[in-house]
């Protein structure tokens, strides 16, 4: 193998880690910290943050310290079109609306982390929660992430969170890796996953994961609902729903479900 080919340009990859992890920061990182955290001179932090703002990659903020920037909205959007997934998860729920009130959502794992990339709301939808592209939750909580570990052994999943689980959004989140593992467990059993709760107050989601060729999770689909809208009667038909929807995008990504 042509390790040439392979070799990362480091101006490239250190700009990368700078956008990545004031990307997964809480609160926003000034220079110095940047600099330290990501073991760079502050020179070379200095010049890559820069050249980053100037791009309109990241923003400078009035205190000195640094937030994302709007060009990297573009990406996602385009990020968004070009998604196979996305198209067809667009096309199926135009076609397919059975649950007025629902929001459904769509979205990719990425380390602990759900991203969504696409969201479509109905016009009675609730407002507990926004949901819309490029937004990050913990994929501990939600339903799309749950499904996602559930693929995982229990292993990987300890080993992904080493250092802990999130801190909770709600009291019904999960709090210790014993309940995840148990929840996770259940998931695979049944073949749907259900965050009651986690992520907000007063909304329930329903999960499956979307398959490849390889029959792995390659995003994840939820539906939101709120909790006091869902009958003993309705949830049976829900979950049905967004398995189907499931199932019908995993075809169209190469799973051989049958």
């Amino acid at each position: 193998m042509d390790q040439q080919a392979n070799k990362l340009v480091p101006a490239v990859e250190r700009a990368t880690r700078i956008l990545d992890y004031v990307a997964r920061n809480r609160n926003h990182p000034n220079l110095s910290e940047l600099a330290r955290e990501l073991g760079l001179a502050k020179s070379t932090a200095h010049t890559l943050v820069q050249t980053l703002t100037e791009l309109n990659l990241l923003i400078r903020r009035s205190d000195q310290t640094y937030q994302l920037g709007p060009h990297l909205m573009r990406w996602s959007n385009a990020f968004t079109r070009q998604s196979d997934v996305a198209t067809e998860f667009a096309s199926i729920w135009d076609k397919e609306t059975e649950m007025p009130g629902a929001t459904i959502t769509l979205t990719v794992l990425e380390g602990a982390e759900v991203i969504y990339i696409a969201a479509r709301n109905s016009a009675v939808s609730h407002s507990l929660v926004d949901f819309r592209a490029g937004m990050r939750l913990p994929a501990a909580f939600t339903a799309t992430g749950k499904s996602f570990l559930s693929y995982m052994s229990d292993f990987e999943v300890k080993r992904l969170y080493a250092e802990g689980l999130p801190e909770p959004r709600t009291v019904h989140s999960v709090q210790s890796m014993g309940q995840l593992l148990e929840e996770l467990s259940e998931i695979r059993k049944r073949g749907y996953s259900i965050d009651n709760q986690q992520v907000a107050d007063g909304i329930i989601c329903f999960g499956a994961s979307v398959l490849d060729s390889r029959h792995l999770p390659i995003a994840g689909v939820a539906v939101s609902l709120l909790i006091e809208d869902v009958t003993n009667k309705d949830r049976e038909h829900i979950i049905e729903n967004v398995k189907r929807i499931a199932s019908r995008l995993s075809v169209r990504m190469g799973a051989d479900l049958d």
